[in-house]
């Protein structure tokens, strides 16, 4: 069984607040007379399904081409998280069962259910991991960090959970539908754009299982 966890990019895609919008523009239209179809794209290259790499918040020159496609791919757990989970911290992440030697993890929560019921419009009140859920992963040897909306961190605190994770070595992985994803093990397969220089870069992300 394959499940595509991208979400799909397009002009109504909610972006992160002040990013600019998705532009996708027909520069060249057969329908028009032109011999082909050309189209371009403008956009934060943290729209969509996409990684953050460290120079995201450190600018230490760890930029997105660097990353390693062996912890991008390989055996991960997903974790659904119950709808009253607020927040993704220790003590949510001691009651999962996430399993000694694990590297890669995906958090399901209720904002999977944003994308599944097509919700268009930022919203500021979504689960994400904090300062202390961070340090757990950290903690536990977690290689890559996967969340079902825009951030990894809470809506008013976006620098301490990413500096703790992407310090670390830490990939992150934003912006999933997980919606139709049990919890369990699987296969993961995420290959950012190699943007060089760039902080980010949008993904297709995959899970086989």
């Amino acid at each position: 069984m394959i499940y595509d966890i991208s979400i799909p990019i397009s002009v109504q895609t909610p972006v992160w607040p002040g990013d600019p919008d998705v532009g996708i523009f027909l520069d060249a239209s057969m329908d028009k007379g032109d011999p082909v179809n050309i189209t371009r794209l403008a956009m934060s290259a943290h729209t969509g399904t996409h990684v953050d790499a460290p120079q995201h918040f450190l600018n230490d020159g760890r930029s997105v081409e660097s990353l390693s496609l062996d912890i991008l791919n390989g055996p991960c757990y997903v974790a659904q998280l119950p709808d009253e989970v607020d927040e993704i911290n220790a003590g949510v992440l001691d009651r999962i069962p996430i399993g000694a030697g694990t590297t890669r993890v995906l958090f399901g929560t209720r904002n999977s259910r944003l994308w599944a019921s097509g919700q268009k419009e930022f919203r500021q009140d979504y689960v994400a991991v904090s300062r202390d859920g961070a340090e757990w992963l950290v903690a536990h040897g977690i290689q890559l960090v996967g969340v079902d909306y825009l951030s990894v961190a809470p809506f008013g605190d976006q620098f301490s959970t990413h500096i703790v994770l992407l310090k670390a070595g830490v990939i992150i992985l934003e912006s999933l539908d997980l919606s139709q994803v049990p919890r369990g093990f699987y296969n993961l397969h995420c290959l950012p754009l190699k943007l060089v220089g760039a902080d980010g870069a949008p993904a297709r992300a995959i899970l086989i299982g």
